[in-house]
């Protein structure tokens, strides 16, 4: 089920460019000064985990001229899993920040990012077997690394699209301006 929606997913983003890259806006919408907020769902979670939910927020600090014209970001990232058995159940929450350089295309519409950051991994166990081992830690500091596109709706509207480490392999979502 996972792997099909994921693939339809990803098929129906590529399917989206062509029509895209025709209606072309001619200024950029992710400079210094952006900010959004999203919720993404994210597909591809650690062992037999369900489906993540979580949310995005980030504003764009600072345009890099000297840096292929790009934008960089600071982002935060927050979701939600959990994976259970019959002698007991994990919740993951991590929680993350990065820094992300947002390419600068011709086609306006399509702002592509990669990021680094750091995270903490709050985890919450519920043990239904009386062993005296604890089977959760208290959490962990994780290295994050993503890449991901921004496809602009309209001004104030993103679909929003992330790979890499945090909650979910692969993460979608709708992002909207907040100013």
């Amino acid at each position: 089920m996972r792997h099909c929606f994921r693939s339809f997913a990803v098929a129906a983003f590529v399917a989206a460019l062509p029509s895209a890259s025709a209606s072309a806006q001619s200024t950029q919408i992710f400079k210094k000064g952006y900010s959004d907020i999203g919720a993404v769902i994210g597909l591809g979670n650690l062992g037999g985990a369900n489906i993540s939910v979580g949310g995005r927020f980030e504003k764009a600090v600072k345009d890099l001229p000297d840096l292929g014209n790009g934008t960089l970001g600071i982002g935060v990232s927050a979701d939600i899993y959990s994976y259970s058995n019959q002698s007991f159940s994990v919740r993951y929450i991590p929680i993350g920040a990065t820094a992300n350089y947002h390419f600068n295309l011709e086609n306006k519409k399509i702002v592509p990012f990669v990021g680094l950051g750091l995270g903490l991994e709050i985890l919450s166990c519920d043990s239904k077997v009386s062993s005296g081992v604890d089977l959760c830690d208290d959490g962990s500091l994780y290295f994050i690394g993503r890449a991901g596109v921004r496809y602009f709706l309209s001004d104030k509207a993103s679909f929003y699209a992330d790979v890499g480490a945090g909650a979910a392999a692969f993460n979608v979502g709708l992002t909207y301006r907040l100013r």
